[in-house]
């Protein structure tokens, strides 16, 4: 029940996260399409130009993000493995890693859970690995109690 918690968690922070840079997006096109009109000139011109390079900025994070939330959607919370997969939860050292995505520390019912990639080093680590074995990370030894 908490790693489908995590899951639901995480599935709404990127969802409104695409939604924030979708708007983001849109005010950014009305902006250049209102620029537009307006008068020429030197300092026109690099406004135009300004809002589109923030505008590819904006759209490559959005690819990213919704590349993400498609990874994400791809996991099923209620599967359980005895060793780290993709959408494990791990307890290691009194800490709860949600092997997933890349989206940082969360908290869950006064929980930290910290959700990383597959791909990132801990992650990589720890993938394979059963329960009671061992990784080493930055001079830290994550001793796994537990996978879901």
């Amino acid at each position: 029940m908490f790693k489908q918690k995590i899951y639901q968690h995480c599935l709404l922070l990127i969802t409104r996260n695409a939604s924030a840079l979708e708007q983001n997006l849109n005010e950014l096109t009305e902006g250049v399409k209102n620029d537009s009109k307006s008068s020429a000139g030197d300092k026109h011109e690099t406004s135009i130009s300004m809002m589109q390079l923030e505008q590819e900025k904006i759209r490559k994070q959005l690819r990213e993000t919704l590349a993400q939330k498609t990874e994400l959607e791809k996991l099923n919370p209620k599967l359980k493995a005895n060793k780290v997969s993709k959408g494990s939860l791990v307890k290691a050292n009194n800490i709860y890693l949600y092997i997933s995505i890349a989206l940082g520390k969360i908290t869950i019912d006064g929980s930290v859970v910290m959700v990383v990639s597959p791909n990132s080093p801990l992650g990589a680590k720890l993938m394979g690995k059963l329960k009671n074995e061992q990784v080493a990370m930055n001079n830290i030894t994550y001793l796994i109690e537990s996978i879901e």
